[in-house]
């Protein structure tokens, strides 16, 4: 099977055809690993006449894991379903523009969707958005131009606004948590995609993209859930270190101080507490990557550096079986100016053959859990 026109952007970094290594989420950190269970034997004493008592100490059980944290994500029962279409937002001559929601553990997301008008069923996409205010954002907004063209080339488009966004419901701890509850909204809206019943989609054609912030968030959905989607694109990401954008974003911005501060007191600091922050980087789980991924990004890139994506795609190529690094320099400046509400700046798309090596439909025993009922 072959994903065609997904997006060409500039300075081209791929990853293709990753096959999964040790699947075990605290192999990838050793301060993850499960403690080592306490002596709970029973000294050796002088015999008496009457027996010696049995221990009444449980066995010990694993630690769960922190819920803010990437193996949290692994562990969780996802409830993604009731996708519902709601107002025609626009009807073209291609495709008809939806407001949609979905369930996302518990809470309600909205988002648009697009629908090619011609006859299908059709492989479908989920859009991840970068960082836009939620104070103004609005319905649907970021990616507009892909999901335009995505869906006039016979995808079904669903772009999630996540959690806290438009009319989706709040979640108060979100920042806190490091926005990892918008992985779990991207996971939710696969499943809500799949189990829609939709004559339109197919329900094992969907593959990822994502932008900026939504890289973060695309990297996360395949580490921490293999096997959910066929493929995934991403175009000038963040780091997937997490201490990179804690420090240029959070802890590197005077406005932010006071997040900045309840996380650091919340979790440690990323000096006194590297464990936590190393398992909330999806580079610490790579291993798990099933999926091919496609990474571009630009070489003068002012807001995410393109140092961010080489140092992805080389620990991508060190923990995959196949990796293939593409590169091409690309100035980004004077394109078509910001999009998604961030500073970076592109060119035109033009269409792009994401390689089918690599793509696979999905074995029983590789989709994420999901609740008893949540269909």
């Amino acid at each position: 099977m072959r994903w065609t026109s997904l997006v060409a952007l500039i300075g081209t970094l791929a990853v293709t055809g990753c096959a999964p290594g040790a699947s075990d989420p605290s192999a990838a950190d050793p301060s993850a690993a499960e403690p080592t269970a306490p002596d709970t034997s029973v000294a050796t004493s002088p015999r008496t006449s009457s027996p010696s008592p049995l221990p009444t100490t449980p066995s010990p059980t694993p630690t769960p894991p922190h819920p803010v944290s990437i193996q949290a994500l692994i562990q969780m029962e996802y409830d993604g379903g009731g996708l519902k279409l709601g107002e025609v937002l626009d009807e073209t001559g291609s495709y008809t523009r939806y407001f949609v929601t979905y369930r996302s553990t518990g809470l309600t997301i909205s988002g648009v969707m697009n629908v090619p008008n011609s006859d299908g069923p059709f492989p479908a996409l989920v859009l991840n958005h970068g960082y836009i205010d939620p104070d103004v954002y609005t319905n649907g907004r970021g990616l507009r131009r892909e999901q335009d063209y995505l869906a006039r080339h016979g995808y079904v488009v669903l772009h999630t606004d996540y959690r806290n966004h438009a009319q989706s419901d709040d979640d108060p701890n979100a920042e806190q948590n490091l926005r990892l509850g918008y992985t779990e909204d991207v996971v939710n809206a696969v499943l809500a995609l799949r189990t829609s019943g939709l004559p339109a989609v197919v329900p094992n054609r969907i593959a990822l993209l994502g932008r900026s912030m939504g890289g973060a968030v695309t990297y996360n959905v395949l580490v921490a859930q293999p096997g959910l989607v066929d493929a995934a694109v991403v175009y000038a990401p963040v780091s997937s270190n997490a201490v990179d954008n804690f420090d240029r974003w959070i802890r590197g911005q005077p406005v932010n101080a006071a997040l900045a501060d309840q996380i650091v007191a919340t979790y440690g600091s990323p000096e006194d507490n590297p464990s936590f922050w190393r398992n909330t980087s999806p580079v610490t789980f790579f291993d798990r990557v099933s999926e091919p991924i496609l990474v571009h990004h630009g070489t003068a890139d002012e807001s995410c550096p393109i140092e961010w994506s080489q140092t992805t795609v080389a620990i991508a190529r060190q923990r995959c079986r196949v990796a293939d690094l593409r590169r091409r320099a690309t100035c980004i400046r004077g394109g078509l100016g910001a999009v998604d509400g961030t500073h970076h700046r592109v060119l035109p798309a033009t269409p792009l053959t994401l390689p089918s090596a690599g793509v696979v439909h999905h074995p029983a025993n590789a989709r994420p859990r999901i609740r008893p009922g949540s269909h």
